[in-house]
């Protein structure tokens, strides 16, 4: 059983930026692919950026230019990288993972099986 926890969410100002950490137990990350997903208030949960198992990215295109993810499978921890944050970029953020070694990923929830509690991000000055 994956579990997921999300790290790093904050308060910052806009064109600031911030580095979401998704820390992995009970399996090792080399092969999930991992998404992270935001969700506002009665809104539906969206997919902001992906990582497949062999290091392929994909990013929505609100983000793109912007966020970067990463993985680092020594500390089992795939990391969203958020520069130029706006305002519209307020929202809970969510990392999940999908066992897979395929080598794309998808970026709608349906494809994720484990999901972290979600971290907080407000762009605000």
């Amino acid at each position: 059983q994956v579990q997921l926890v999300e790290s790093g969410g904050g308060l910052v100002q806009p064109g600031g930026s911030l580095r979401l950490s998704c820390a992995a137990s009970g399996a090792t990350l080399n092969y999930y692919a991992i998404g992270w997903f935001r969700q506002a208030p009665g809104k539906e949960r969206k997919g902001v950026s992906c990582i497949s198992s062999s290091d392929g990215t994909y990013y929505a295109d609100s983000v793109k230019g912007r966020f970067t993810i990463s993985r680092d499978n020594a500390k089992n921890t795939v990391y969203l990288q958020m520069n130029s944050l706006k305002p519209e970029d307020t929202t809970i953020y969510y990392c999940a993972a999908a066992p897979t070694l395929q080598p794309m990923c998808a970026m709608a929830p349906y494809y994720y099986d484990y999901w972290g509690p979600g971290t907080q991000v407000t762009v605000s000055s």
